[in-house]
């Protein structure tokens, strides 16, 4: 029976949908809003980011996952199912295959969350893939040869760093330091210093605009508004890629450890290979000014930003959608 098969990367941040044979189809933040009175969803994706921190006490904008995995099961479900209606790929005789991709530690209980929630919005069959292999395969890594290849893929809530070589992963680490802790920081460093309280997409307009975690990299200023804390008066203050590198520090050099002990670990000859190769970095978190740069200095190997980090993973997906019935044909053995 003809059915569509469809890979998705479910993030913290943002979800994307490939489909096979039409490339990438959806690309949309990862949030829904929900009417707290009733229980019912409101908006989803795009429409309902908009809403974040804009809304009356009764709607509440919420992101379903959290470091990577599924916080909220049902509106998870909801999610999933409003952006698999909206690009229509359920025909009434047939579900789709699905292929998901996960952070590498996530444990059993968690995986079958995923599961779940993707049959329960439509799926016929459901695979899971690790997501450090599957964005290395989108950013055009040959990685069923012989020979080391590693990727630092960077998204909302994990940070996965993975050694690999003839199709699997060697050595790998997932940490819960990612783009949402950027911002997170940048909040918390304008909170302390200025006495000042912004919200999330001011904090990202920060991180996009001015901040860098290469000393010196940048020299960019924003002027940014908030509300005092002292006075509970809107206030404008202007902010400088110097003070943004300082509040950056602590999950950057928690990012560059793990990605140290992922090559610690590494046989001695797949590190020559990294060498020669260098690391690859995906994710909307490779878009950070200078991430690359301070990679390279620090591991000192060659580091370099995919092209269209934020869409390797789904890419990857769309590459494995080509050999699904041999990975279909894997898991029933």
């Amino acid at each position: 029976m003809f059915s569509r098969d469809i890979g998705i990367d479910l993030g913290t941040a943002n979800v994307l949908i490939y489909v096979k044979g039409r490339g990438i189809v959806l690309d949309e933040p990862s949030v829904v809003a929900i009417d707290t009175g009733t229980g019912r969803a409101l908006a989803v994706g795009e429409e309902a980011r908009q809403m974040v921190g804009r809304t009356p006490g009764n709607i509440v904008a919420t992101r379903p996952l959290k470091d990577g995995v599924i916080a909220d099961f049902d509106i998870t479900e909801v999610m999933l199912r409003h952006f698999l209606n909206k690009i229509n790929v359920k025909s009434f005789l047939s579900k789709p295959r699905i292929l998901i991709c996960t952070p590498t530690n996530i444990t059993s209980v968690e995986k079958k969350a995923i599961k779940e929630a993707a049959e329960k919005s439509g799926g016929k069959q459901i695979f899971l893939e690790e997501e450090p292999k599957v964005a290395a395969i989108g950013a055009g890594m040959d990685i069923f040869q012989p020979s080391g290849n590693m990727v630092v893929d960077i998204g909302g809530g994990t940070t996965d760093i993975a050694v690999l070589s003839m199709g699997d992963i060697v050595t790998a680490s997932s940490i819960k330091m990612a783009g949402d802790k950027f911002d997170y920081e940048i909040l918390d460093y304008i909170k302390k210093t200025y006495k000042l309280l912004i919200g999330e997409r001011t904090a990202e307009q920060i991180k996009i605009n001015v901040a860098t975690v290469f000393p010196g990299g940048r020299n960019e200023e924003l002027d940014i508004r908030g509300r005092d804390m002292v006075s509970g008066l809107p206030r404008t203050i202007t902010v400088k890629s110097d003070e943004i590198q300082q509040a950056l520090q602590e999950p950057i050099s928690h990012m560059v450890m793990a990605a140290k002990s992922v090559l610690e670990r590494t046989p001695p000859e797949l590190s020559a290979d990294i060498i020669d190769r260098g690391v690859i970095m995906t994710g909307g978190g490779a878009l950070l000014h200078g991430i690359d740069q301070l990679f390279a200095e620090e591991l000192m190997v060659p580091v370099l930003v995919a092209e269209e980090p934020m869409s390797c993973v789904a890419k990857g997906t769309g590459l494995m959608l080509e050999h699904i019935d041999k990975i279909a044909k894997k898991k029933l053995i």
